[in-house]
């Protein structure tokens, strides 16, 4: 198969449960098409970030979720995390802002932890409970890192950090994006964390049954049976 013009990439958000369990099998399965991608972040804009996408023309799909949608992802993530054996916090969000967490990702990626961050990052979310949407939390995970508190958790106020959100979140819509994660190969696109393994085979040109093949031998870490969106980016991203 022809490598594709633009490089493989998928679009994650440290909201999203789904995106943390495709997360964990992409470091922990295929590595190689880990190392291979461009991760970039997606999120919900605040009120800055949402007049510079306003002034650039951009729509992202963010809408209202439904109290029925929101039930059934919960026991989802009841079902999977079960399945998975990983004991799983669903924290309450209340007036998150996502800039705080994403932005501190672009911050510890410019100082080369990039990947160590989102570990933590969803570390602290999903199985520790704490939130991720405070300067705090960010400045703990800092000083994780080995760096200055300040850098992660000052990182929403850095201009430089705002604009590379802004083409963050500007190249989503002009990929398409409609939910997380979300995983492009060329021309061909892959909603989910149910679509991993078909990314997988596009991403290392074999047949999509000599991955599954392969994915049977990790009994442990059973297959999604739905695909899966985010919890909290409401609507079109779940």
């Amino acid at each position: 198969m022809p490598k594709p013009k633009k490089p493989p990439r998928w679009y994650f958000s440290l909201r999203s449960p789904y995106s943390w369990f495709a997360y964990l099998d992409l470091t922990e399965r295929y590595p190689d098409v880990a190392d291979g991608m461009d991760w970039i972040p997606f999120w919900e804009p605040d009120a800055v970030t949402q007049r510079m996408l306003d002034e650039a023309d951009v729509e992202l799909p963010i809408v209202a979720m439904s109290r029925a949608k929101n039930f059934y992802i919960l026991q989802d993530l009841s079902r999977i995390s079960k399945a998975r054996g990983l004991k799983m916090t669903v924290p309450i969000d209340k007036d998150p802002n996502w800039e705080v967490s994403h932005l501190a990702y672009l911050a510890a990626q410019e100082e080369g932890h990039g990947r160590r961050f989102i570990e933590l990052a969803y570390r602290a979310r999903w199985q520790e409970g704490r939130d991720i949407t405070r300067p705090e939390t960010m400045g703990e995970i800092a000083v994780e890192l080995g760096l200055p508190a300040e850098r992660l958790a000052n990182a929403s106020d850095d201009p430089g950090l705002r604009k590379r959100g802004l083409d963050c979140l500007v190249q989503s819509y002009q990929d398409g994006l409609f939910g997380v994660p979300f995983f492009i190969y060329g021309r061909e696109k892959f909603w989910g964390a149910d679509r991993l393994t078909p990314f997988v085979a596009a991403f290392r040109g074999q047949p999509l049954e000599e991955v599954e093949k392969g994915w049977q031998h990790h009994d442990e870490l059973p297959r999604f049976s739905a695909p899966g969106g985010d919890t909290g980016h409401a609507g079109g991203c779940g």
